[in-house]
């Protein structure tokens, strides 16, 4: 019998982590493997319901026949992912991707379900390469949908932005300011409700609270840096909301929150910090700095004759502080849309 007293201490701490690392990358790698095997099965069913409807005369009797008669004998030998609404989910996967190699092997079955809810062809493509970029859970890819975050994103600029910011990391294309803020912004993950009835500290600290949301929601790039970031001048102190840096445009994005309605003052104020920073804080192969001020109201008309029709690099938009419908947002971004239009007008004239 081994008499163990006798051997040495052993500190296998380090080793088994590293073990265990391995263990748990490999059934990461099995799930996934199997998880896209699945994948690939549904499409080729997708495939094959959709060329066993070309054969009936009335196609569209004849596809709703097929997938009846199917859903009952696979869901009796297959179990119940075979129904009728899950095949006709996999015949629309096969029509939305008919080229295999565009199907993504980083994304689930159910990532897949939530894309087909997205009827435009282009706004597809744009949530299935962010959520393959950003390791999307199906989760976030839910919300961001239902937000209509592509939409947002399209309305903050004129240009067709998803391609410029795609054409952007293809080809290093020089991205401008404007491509990174939305309008609106949805903090709904907040909790704050639809009262407005909190103070601005309240928002600053939910923020924080919720920095890994509220990251998400401003897009690529940004790390957070500091909040209430004092700035001296003289007798008197000041004190950014938040600042952050955005490692692909290179710069400070300095943010100001505002619970009530944007005004003159707001704007004087960023345009102080922002100067600030570009004087004080900015480094050498840095580019300008971006104030952002989120309020809870905008004024259109005064952002026509403010620093926001002049300044390139300071921006207002407004933030929502609960999940708004479909049809609110809708309202929004064209109203974000409007006044680019006319903020585009002022500059020429």
């Amino acid at each position: 019998m081994t008499d163990n007293h006798n051997l040495p201490t052993l500190n296998t701490d380090k080793l088994y982590h590293e073990i265990s690392d391995v263990i748990i990358g490999a059934k990461h790698k099995v799930y996934q493997a199997a998880n896209f095997a699945m994948v690939e099965a549904y499409w080729n069913i997708g495939r094959l319901i959709l060329e066993g409807e070309q054969q009936g005369e009335d196609r569209a009797e004849y596809g709703k026949q097929i997938i009846k008669f199917l859903s009952q004998d696979l869901t009796k030998e297959h179990g119940k992912s075979f129904g009728e609404r899950n095949l006709r989910h996999m015949r629309q996967f096969y029509h939305s991707f008919p080229k295999w190699n565009a199907v993504r092997s980083e994304l689930s079955w159910t990532h897949y379900r939530l894309l087909l809810k997205v009827e435009k062809e282009s706004a597809r493509a744009y949530y299935m390469h962010e959520a393959v970029e950003n390791r999307w859970s199906t989760r976030t890819l839910e919300r961001q949908i239902c937000s209509l975050y592509y939409e947002r994103v399209l309305a903050s600029d004129a240009r067709n932005r998803p391609e410029v910011l795609k054409e952007a990391e293809e080809n290093k294309v020089e991205l401008q300011p404007h491509d990174f803020i939305k309008d609106p912004y949805v903090l709904d993950f907040l909790e704050l409700g639809q009262s407005g009835s909190f103070l601005e500290k309240d928002l600053e600290q939910a923020l924080v609270d919720q920095l890994q949301s509220f990251l998400l929601e401003l897009g690529k790039g940004f790390a957070f840096v500091d909040r209430q970031h004092r700035i001296s001048m003289e007798d008197d102190n000041y004190y950014v909301d938040l600042v952050f840096y955005n490692y692909i445009l290179k710069c400070f994005v300095l943010i100001d929150l505002k619970v009530g309605k944007l005004n003159h003052q707001d704007l004087g104020q960023m345009d102080m910090y922002v100067r600030y920073f570009e004087k004080e804080k900015r480094l050498e192969g840095d580019s300008p700095t971006i104030g952002l001020v989120l309020c809870a109201e905008k004024n259109n008309t005064m952002a026509k004759y403010s620093l926001l029709s002049e300044c390139k690099q300071i921006f207002a938009s407004k933030y929502m502080t609960y999940f708004p419908s479909e049809e609110e947002l809708a309202r929004e971004i064209e109203r974000g849309r409007s006044q680019i239009e006319i903020e585009k007008k002022v500059s020429k004239e």
